[in-house]
């Protein structure tokens, strides 16, 4: 059977200096963040994932932002190389769980550079964004990682976002759905919905068509619950203010086999 497996890793104590590049810095609450995360946690395990908390990187403020550290394909984990070179120590313990879960391992390697929150899978198309993160190298990577797997890898432009997940996710059908002011060509995608709010972009496919979204997006929660789909409502503010949403507090690995 395929895998619900996510990968977490709790916020720590340094999480208040994390970067911010797209919006002003804002003052972080730790204890608030700290109940918010592991809510979102209880709510992927109540939906039936298992969670595997990677090991604590704590002299890492972004370490919580998990889902930049490595990208899944098939059964194929890419540790990533940050695009920011001070989160590169984060990688190492995501190394580490992978293996554990019994990935096959790859890397991207200097000079490349790429997040994971500027990967973005639809079936079997990767949509890779290139911006300030992720850099052309990387891209190259990427693709020579995942197409011998039967990947198809689009590199889109990312400059109005920290990253492509920033701008953009996908609803089960494959249907991609974006905040159109922060969307560089809504055109690459041959399907797109405009969402109302910033964080209405941002959905993690929990299974039967529960979608768990920011609690800072009521009328795109309402869009999607009209078009039958059943949003999952989590208040992850206190990350937001780091750039942060629901899709970077996990990585998911959805095509483990037992």
């Amino acid at each position: 059977m395929p895998s619900q497996q996510a990968l977490v890793r709790r916020p720590g104590p340094r999480l208040a200096e994390g970067l911010v590049t797209h919006i002003d810095r804002r003052p972080v609450d730790p204890a608030l963040a700290l109940r918010q995360w592991e809510t979102y946690v209880q709510v992927l395990r109540d939906h039936g994932w298992q969670t595997t908390e990677v090991a604590p990187a704590d002299d890492c403020p972004d370490a919580v932002f998990v889902e930049d550290t490595l990208v899944m394909f098939r059964n194929v984990a890419l540790l990533a190389r940050p695009g920011a070179g001070v989160r590169r120590p984060e990688v190492p313990a995501a190394r580490a769980a992978a293996e554990a879960l019994g990935c096959s391992v790859n890397e991207i390697r200097a000079p490349g550079t790429l997040d994971g929150g500027d990967v973005l899978k639809v079936g079997d198309t990767v949509y890779v964004g290139r911006g300030g993160r992720t850099n052309g190298e990387g891209i190259r990577q990427l693709r020579a990682a995942f197409e011998p797997l039967g990947a198809r890898v689009v590199a889109v432009p990312v400059s109005r976002v920290l990253h492509l997940k920033s701008a953009v996710t996908a609803l089960p059908d494959g249907t991609v759905i974006g905040y159109p002011p922060l969307v560089d060509d809504p055109a690459l995608f041959p399907r797109f919905l405009p969402v109302p709010e910033e964080s209405g972009a941002h959905v993690v496919l929990l299974g039967g068509g529960k979608l768990l979204m920011a609690a800072g997006a009521p009328k795109s929660a309402e869009l999607l619950t009209d078009l039958g789909y059943q949003p999952v409502v989590v208040d992850i503010g206190e990350f937001e203010k780091l750039e942060g949403c629901v899709t970077c507090l996990s990585v998911r690995l959805r095509e483990l086999y037992a």
